[in-house]
């Protein structure tokens, strides 16, 4: 198995709901079959797909895909840059779960559910700078920032 996470697929409850939500955010719809919402971001693709569709096809109830211990994570290049994305979120239907702040090894970050509970941390991580021409990231970075 090559080391890459291609698609991410949320179930969600309320698909226009959820759609206009990553919407908001300044997100552009791919081309999907329809039942399928298809966000492309830089190297994976973020799906939308109805909860109940999703647990039909995995073959589970409904009630086993509650929400688990995970969380999102979407670097920026700066902590000016976390504060706006966190109230752009917030505008956009967002529950800020915690406000932006300075965390213990030295990074700035803050936390929102989007409006199906889904857990997103919004970071700088001054340790990983962001690749310059398209913002990828990796764990120890691109290099300087």
């Amino acid at each position: 198995m090559e080391p890459r996470v291609s698609l991410i697929t949320l179930g969600v409850r309320d698909m226009a709901r959820a759609t206009a939500f990553y919407e908001a955010l300044g997100w552009v719809r791919a081309e999907s079959p329809d039942g399928v919402i298809a966000f492309d971001l830089l190297g994976q693709t973020l799906g939308l797909y109805p909860l109940h569709a999703l647990a039909e096809d995995i073959g589970v109830p409904v009630e086993e895909l509650g929400h688990g211990a995970l969380t999102l994570a979407h670097n920026l290049r700066s902590r000016e840059e976390v504060e706006t994305l966190l109230t752009r979120a917030e505008a956009a239907g967002a529950r800020i779960l915690k406000p932006a702040q300075e965390v213990f090894w030295g990074g700035y970050h803050g936390y929102f559910a989007d409006p199906e509970g889904h857990i997103w941390e919004i970071a700088h991580n001054p340790f990983a700078p962001l690749r310059e021409e398209d913002g990828a990231f990796r764990w120890n970075g691109y290099g300087e920032a």
